[in-house]
């Protein structure tokens, strides 16, 4: 039996195993769900890869607390190329529930796609590889390496610590960072650049406590105001992000990503206006971006006349490739004390820092998965940039220079990753995993 049909016969038990995998609510953040859940996921992953040849899968621990699946496949040959499998199991919070069509913690099938958070990024991915390896069964001719991650999502640098102080038990020639995916259901593609980013909360005080806006509204400082003229001077009236020192002029030279494809896939509502002077591909993938992820004040709904004396933001820059991560940091934190105003106290806590990242696409890894994704999907296979950023790909990089990283992944747009009503196409499943197991058997085959 071809791969192909194989695959096809094996994909009535994704469904059912991706929604045993979405219902664990696996946010990496004891402060919003328990740790508990992370622990049935992790457990999970670990007996499924057992089940198919790991037979050390085991749970390693994190400087950060999180625990990492990991594990060996040996194929036999001591001299076979080594490949290693990654995904993640942590997921992002749900965020505003009754933004939801359906339960996010509930796989739900609505008009061919299957609902739930983690259901694409990256439970999606685990599934895909866990397809690919019951596809190929003792076929594999590549000794094989897994690790699964257990908290990507909250950028805390657990599994690259640990990879920096292990580095020879993920050692291997060809990696498969499956956490991205395609420009599109139906055609595939590697992402070859990723932003690097900073993380940092930006907190304003202005007095001792709240007061009276009647009687001492005017002259007192009002910090919540001092922080939305700090975060309004972030960008320009076109969009455009204007931290001093940053270089927000540079041009992307890969393929175009057509404005209202990118509209769509975005959902920018009508009218509104895309922001930036260069064009999509150049905003979203070769000039630095900063975004307000959230902000500490009071709510509306129980608002008082009252100053508000303290305020806080969350703020996540996206640093191209070229640009240092560390100097992006260190511009925006100055920026941040430069532009408050009325001399109200600032404090900047950096959360995390990861730099950008670029792949070498020229080795007989490459070529292979070119060659799989084409024969899986019947089109050739691109190569994109994308503007999410995954630290641990530089901590691969420089810890096993020779190693080819391939990024990939069944993300594509409309999967809404991070947002409300995440999703993921099973037919992007299901072709990757065939490019997958093609690819290891591939790239496993002696040469002639």
């Amino acid at each position: 039996m071809d791969l192909r049909t194989r695959i096809g016969e094996l994909m009535e038990r994704v469904r059912p195993e991706l929604a045993e995998l979405v219902a664990f609510r696996s946010v990496a953040d004891p402060r919003q769900f328990p740790p508990e859940e992370c622990a049935k996921t992790a457990e999970w992953v670990r007996g499924r890869f057992q089940q198919l040849g790991f037979a050390d899968a085991r749970l390693e621990r994190t400087p950060d607390g999180s625990d990492a699946v990991v594990g060996f496949r040996p194929c036999g040959d001591p001299g076979a190329a080594t490949v290693l499998l990654y995904a993640h199991y942590d997921v992002q919070p749900p965020l505003d529930e009754s933004a939801w069509r359906t339960p996010p913690f509930e796989l739900t099938e609505v008009d061919g796609r299957w609902y739930g958070r983690g259901a694409a990024d990256c439970k999606g991915n685990i599934l895909m590889h866990l397809l690919a390896l019951r596809a190929l069964g003792d076929d594999v001719p590549v000794n094989l390496k897994l690790v699964v991650e257990g908290s990507e999502e909250q950028g805390t640098g657990g599994l690259e610590a640990f990879v920096a102080a292990n580095p020879e038990l993920l050692r291997a020639d060809a990696i498969l960072v499956c956490d991205t995916g395609n420009a599109a259901v139906g055609h595939p593609a590697a992402t070859v650049t990723l932003r690097g980013m900073a993380n940092v909360v930006v907190t304003v005080e202005s007095m001792a406590s709240e007061v009276h806006s009647g009687m001492f509204g005017g002259p007192a400082p009002d910090a919540l105001a001092a922080l939305i003229a700090i975060l309004a001077s972030l960008r320009d009236s076109a969009g455009n992000t204007t931290i001093a020192g940053l270089d927000a002029s540079r041009r992307w030279e890969g393929a175009p990503y057509p404005p209202e494809q990118f509209r769509t896939d975005a959902g920018v509502l009508e009218g509104v206006e895309l922001l930036g002077d260069g064009t999509v591909s150049d905003m979203l993938w070769a000039r630095p971006a900063v975004t307000v992820l959230g902000i500490d004040s009071p709510p509306v709904v129980g608002s008082t006349a009252a100053i508000v004396p303290r305020a806080a933001a969350r703020l996540n820059l996206r640093v191209p490739p070229g640009m240092a991560a560390d100097a992006a940091h260190d511009a925006l934190v100055a920026h941040l004390r430069a532009a408050a105003p009325w001399g109200v106290h600032v404090e900047v806590e950096t959360e995390a820092v990861g730099s950008p990242f670029e792949a070498e696409t020229d080795g007989p890894a490459y070529r292979a998965m070119a060659a799989a994704m084409q024969e899986a999907y019947g089109v050739p296979m691109t190569t994109l940039g994308q503007g999410g950023s995954i630290p641990l790909c530089n901590v691969f990089a420089d810890t096993y220079p020779g190693a080819e990283i391939i990024l990939m992944g069944v993300e594509e747009p409309l999967a809404l990753i991070h947002a409300p009503n995440e999703s993921v196409d099973p037919t992007e499943i299901e072709r990757l995993a065939l490019s997958e197991a093609l690819f290891l058997r591939a790239y496993g085959a002696p040469l002639d």
